[in-house]
């Protein structure tokens, strides 16, 4: 019992890397937070910094998302019922760091590595939902929204009958949408931010 608990502070430790806030705050000396959305995730800093800055974001913050999943699958001989929890550890300290006073951003990259490592091809399908969402709408909020809100079905559809997986997508998708409140409240209101992949020049 306890290596699993240890390595659940691990995961939540390992979530709450700021990577945005370090690399822009390396890269320019600012702090991300009072740039742009004041958000610490990819799409942030890609629009306030750049290009290679946003990709590097968002490929760090994926891979803590698997990493911390995976040392939890290693430590329990594969448990699902642990590595699940891993996952919801991994996104609560993304959206909940301790390094920044617990003001973290929307998990939804850590979210993207998480289930990579537990339920690959869902994630996959949602991707290509993603995709398609943002390709249509121009709006990276809207994409992560629906994606999160189809998430748990597509899980159900993969991992059945796998419940801690299922359980652990559906708290995590919920987690993702709460985090995205503001952002549905500007769509609504026609004010969200339109996508540009160019962001700032790097």
């Amino acid at each position: 019992m306890i290596v699993p608990i240890a390595l659940l502070l691990l995961a939540y430790l390992i979530g709450g890397i700021p990577f945005g806030y370090v690399l822009v705050w390396l890269k320019t000396g600012k702090d991300v937070r009072a740039m742009g959305s004041g958000n610490i995730g990819a799409t942030n800093v890609l629009r306030t910094t750049g290009r290679a800055v946003g990709i590097l974001t968002l490929l760090l913050d994926i891979a803590k998302g698997y990493l911390a999943v995976w040392l939890m699958m290693r430590g329990t001989q594969g448990d699902l019922r642990w590595a699940s929890v891993a996952a919801l550890a991994v996104l609560l300290g993304h959206a909940f760091p301790v390094y920044l006073k617990f003001q973290g951003g929307k998990a939804v990259a850590s979210f993207v590595g998480a289930f990579l490592c537990l339920a690959p091809a869902a994630v996959g399908v949602c991707a290509l939902i993603f995709v398609a969402t943002v390709a249509w709408s121009r709006y990276i909020s809207l994409g992560s929204i629906l994606s999160a809100g189809v998430f748990p079905f597509i899980v159900a559809m993969f991992a059945y009958p796998d419940w801690p997986v299922i359980a652990a997508a559906l708290l995590a998708s919920t987690l993702v949408i709460w985090r995205h409140r503001s952002n549905i409240e500007r769509l609504r209101a026609g004010k969200e931010n339109v996508f540009r992949f160019g962001g700032k020049k790097a």
